[in-house]
């Protein structure tokens, strides 16, 4: 069961766009789990290396923090992919979070 959960995450993480940013909490909400915020966090600390590949770094918890950084290898890697897609972090946190932030419920 669990890992069909996780297989939804990823489905839904896949369609998150290159330089755009959601929340652990907006996945789970759209997957009509909105209390589950965390079991999105522990699928995208277990996404690195699975094909079809996930963007985790795309996820963010709801304050635009990158929370989940130490999940990546360096967990300055994060950060990395971040900016690469034209998205500025200062402090570890999306700096235009408000305009970036991708929510699945009204996108798709």
């Amino acid at each position: 069961m669990e890992t069909d959960f996780y297989n939804q995450i990823y489905d839904l993480v896949r369609l998150v766009p290159s330089g755009r940013v959601t929340s652990y909490g907006a996945i789970a909400k759209a997957l009509g789990a909105a209390k589950s915020s965390r079991m999105v966090g522990f699928a995208m600390s277990a996404s690195h290396g699975l094909l079809p590949y996930v963007p985790a770094h795309r996820v963010v918890n709801h304050k635009g923090l990158l929370t989940g950084k130490f999940h990546f290898h360096p967990p300055e890697r994060m950060e990395q992919l971040l900016a690469q897609e034209g998205v500025a972090v200062v402090n570890d946190q999306v700096t235009d979070f408000k305009n970036l932030f991708w929510d699945p419920q009204q996108e798709l």
